[in-house]
């Protein structure tokens, strides 16, 4: 979305991008960006909590007056909880029959690309030119 961001801004158009993943927004450097530390899909707050999410705007929509400097990320004074101990399950995958909060349940990846059906592989094109990221090169597979 940052770079989305910059080439709204060239064009005139002021931006600013509200992010829960601080390390990709700084990688980016949007023109000005509003950071909370929430879990992934919860940027504008916790469901069905509205004025936390009207007041999480406000403050996010300040950046346009605060942030001066382009790529400058301000970081929102809101915690999901206090002790920060939602961390230990982001991005760890489940162990089998556990539905606990916050956990990852994708599946394990492959070195291959993998194909929900054998029709779908008997006609994958592997030079295809938009899959350049199933290589490491043109010509060498992952």
């Amino acid at each position: 979305m940052g770079l989305i961001a910059r080439q709204i801004e060239a064009l005139g158009i002021a931006t600013l991008c509200l992010s829960s993943a601080y390390s990709i927004t700084r990688a980016v450097r949007p023109p000005r960006a509003s950071f909370v530390d929430f879990p992934l899909g919860h940027t504008s707050g916790r469901p069905h909590a509205l004025d936390e999410q009207v007041a999480m705007m406000t403050e996010a929509l300040k950046g346009f007056e605060d942030i001066t400097q382009s790529g400058d990320i301000k970081t929102l004074p809101y915690e999901w909880l206090a002790d920060h101990s939602w961390k230990d399950a982001v991005m760890q995958p489940a162990a089998r029959g556990d539905a606990g909060a916050g956990s990852d349940f994708r599946l394990p990846r492959f070195d291959t690309p993998q194909y929900q059906f054998e029709a779908d592989a008997e006609v994958a094109d592997e030079g295809c030119p938009t899959c350049v990221f199933l290589t490491g090169s043109t010509d060498t597979p992952i």
